[in-house]
């Protein structure tokens, strides 16, 4: 069965994790959800995650949730660009996520980033999420 929005599902995965306090979730693993993860982890909203070989051919990740005084440091995580409808952003037109206190995660032709490394790096693309 294929799925048609992988990010989707990793976001909700993320949001219902923390709703239920868990420490570890698991999600099936794929390139674009690895690169998306790499930036909360860089960014300091997940601890960490790795990969895990479930059984030949199938790999699984294992994304480490982030609380501080039992509250998730996640407070809002959103799916922008969608299949049905995708969102381009040319680097002065990149939105603020409350102001500079959240990020947007976009693809790049220079890989996934965040709004501020796209800001950096002088280069635009697709809106995947945002994270506040």
């Amino acid at each position: 069965m294929s799925m048609t929005d992988p990010l989707s599902d990793l976001l909700a995965r993320i949001r219902n994790g923390q709703e239920a306090h868990k420490e570890v979730v698991n999600s099936p693993a794929s390139k674009i959800r690895a690169n998306v993860l790499e930036v909360l982890h860089r960014e300091g909203y997940i601890r960490g995650y790795s990969r895990a070989d479930v059984r030949p051919g199938v790999a699984e990740l294992k994304i480490e949730l982030k609380y501080v005084d039992g509250e998730p440091v996640i407070r809002e995580i959103t799916r922008v660009s969608k299949p049905g409808r995708r969102v381009y952003s040319r680097v002065a037109d990149l939105p603020r996520v409350y102001n500079g206190l959240g990020i947007s995660i976009l693809s790049t032709p220079r890989g996934v980033m965040s709004d501020n490394e796209a800001r950096a790096a002088n280069v635009g693309g697709e809106i995947l999420c945002r994270v506040f």
